[in-house]
């Protein structure tokens, strides 16, 4: 992200900052969970949309990372910032293990094995009662010892900008680039001296170590952790937040979590019926715009802040060619 979208983002924060403390109790935990949401859907879109992994199991790696902080900090004391780190650090590890097992798969293939490594984990989680409590759910310790969500906030603030910062600057460097050649073509790729097996689980360990960063900031935010939180239904909801978002550009992917979560407050009045809005919502993206229905806005918003610098050199250049024209005829 650079230029005009990085002011854009620079200035959004600085305006939460400052305003965060006229927000109500409710909309700023309406905005902390957007926030939360946002990092899944960007860490699910770097696997996915750039190096065209589909993952079913990115909420698992959020539920693994919750679980292993709190029990951590429960069995040996540890302070709650080194149990949430331990949390991350072992599932990045357990997704370049899972990357590693489904080297050889692309497709359904990888999104069924990862759909059933999802709902394992869930069915552990629910049935070792001694361990996780089960469905009663795990109390979690408390990230602040206060009553108030502005340090929840500003924390998940800091936690989003940071992965954006890191999963921009993957896209934006040759990483980035490696990434989108496995999506295009694999074999291409690996042919062009790709090495596509290290991308590959590479992309899955940093994908899982947000997806752990968003779970553990979650386990220690509400204080209970359930089963739940690794369920299908979650990870279908961040997959169509990225797809209606944009899951071809983490910013896009991000604007699609945040609107969807704030639409889904507005609309919890009218009941079931808002998983109809969004079923339509859904449809239209589909069939219309495929790429997101953020993405032409987010294209016009970048070329925006680009627009100066093709003017300024194409004027450049012509002055100098005025300037040379004339001594070059007259040498002659």
């Amino acid at each position: 992200m650079r230029g005009l979208p990085t002011y854009l983002l620079a200035s959004l924060v600085l305006a939460g900052l400052v305003y965060a403390h006229g927000f109500n109790s409710y909309w700023m935990h309406v905005t902390i969970i957007a926030m939360f949401y946002a990092i899944l859907a960007a860490s699910w879109t770097l696997l996915s949309g750039y190096a065209g992994l589909y993952s079913l199991g990115h909420m698992a790696f959020a539920s693994i990372g919750a679980y292993t902080s709190a029990l951590l900090i429960q069995w040996t004391g540890m302070p709650t910032i080194l149990g949430m780190a331990s949390g991350v650090v072992f599932c990045t590890v357990v997704g370049a293990w899972i990357g590693w097992v489904c080297l050889r798969m692309t497709g359904p293939y990888l999104a069924i094995f990862t759909l059933a490594f999802s709902e394992i984990v869930r069915i552990v989680f629910s049935t070792e009662d001694e361990v996780t409590q089960g469905m009663a759910g795990l109390h979690t310790v408390f990230l602040f010892h206060t009553d108030s969500r502005i340090p929840y906030f500003y924390t998940a603030i800091g936690l989003l900008v940071f992965s954006l910062a890191v999963m921009g600057f993957i896209v934006h460097s040759r990483w980035g680039l490696f990434l989108r050649s496995i999506r295009e073509e694999e074999q291409a790729a690996a042919a062009s001296g790709v090495r596509v097996a290290y991308f590959r689980i590479l992309v899955f360990a940093v994908a899982s170590g947000f997806a752990a960063l968003a779970g553990v900031f979650y386990g220690h935010y509400l204080g209970i952790l359930t089963p739940s939180l690794g369920s299908l239904d979650l990870m279908i909801i961040v997959v169509v937040m990225a797809v209606i978002g944009g899951m071809e550009r983490i910013p896009t992917a991000v604007g699609g979590a945040i609107g969807i979560e704030f639409l889904q407050e507005y609309l919890r009045a009218y009941g079931e019926w808002r998983l109809v809005i969004f079923g339509l919502v859904l449809l239209f993206t589909m069939r219309f715009a495929r790429n997101g229905l953020l993405t032409p806005l987010w294209l016009q918003f970048v070329r925006l802040g680009e627009v100066r610098r093709p003017v300024s050199a194409a004027a450049q250049a012509a002055a100098a060619a005025g300037e040379v024209g004339p001594q070059g005829s007259g040498g002659s």
